[in-house]
């Protein structure tokens, strides 16, 4: 099998049950941004300092597939079988997030990206998902999306804004507090 088709070679690809759209189109920005933030996660989860959190990643991931499946599916061809997302997978970022939290001290002030190179791949991946979010916000706007995807999506960018701050702290970085000039 080879890799190229040359079917997109016009600017049009096919969504899952066939539909052929534009590749500027919403629904393909919003499942490519999904894909982005996908290979950020992967990122982060390569790195050594996150051994002990690689299974939530790797599952983050899988979910992330999952959300690409379900926003490249044609809206009519429905009875196709997706997988999809659950209650449960948000309460899994949630009680990550809470166990993180405890794990560093309140927060006093608005955190600039950076501090370390590691910090800043997770403010990068953070930034994605906001840019996911809101192209799946807008594709929501004019189609039919699950609405849990919205949800797992903004749930995603505060897991990865916590995770920075404990990557920071474990690395005894510097977290660089924004001081506004006034």
């Amino acid at each position: 099998m080879k890799i190229y088709t040359r079917t997109g070679d016009k600017g049009m690809t096919s969504l899952i049950g066939g539909k052929k759209v534009s590749k500027s189109a919403v629904r393909i920005e919003s499942y490519g941004d999904v894909d982005e933030l996908n290979a950020h996660i992967g990122l982060l989860g390569d790195l050594d300092l996150n051994a002990g959190r690689r299974a939530v990643l790797r599952e983050i991931q899988d979910r992330l597939f999952t959300i690409g499946a379900n926003l490249a599916l044609a809206p009519e061809k429905n009875s196709n079988r997706i997988p999809d997302l659950i209650e449960e997978d948000i309460l899994l970022l949630e009680s990550q997030i809470d166990e993180m939290q405890e794990r560093v001290p309140p927060l006093r002030s608005f955190i600039l990206p950076g501090g370390h190179q590691y910090v800043s791949f997770g403010h990068l991946a953070r930034t994605v998902c906001r840019r996911a979010e809101r192209a799946v916000v807008r594709l929501s706007e004019t189609e039919p999306v699950d609405e849990i995807v919205i949800r797992y999506l903004n749930r995603l960018s505060d897991y990865l804004f916590v995770m920075t701050r404990v990557m920071s702290a474990e690395l005894g970085a510097e977290e660089i507090c924004w001081t506004p000039r006034l």
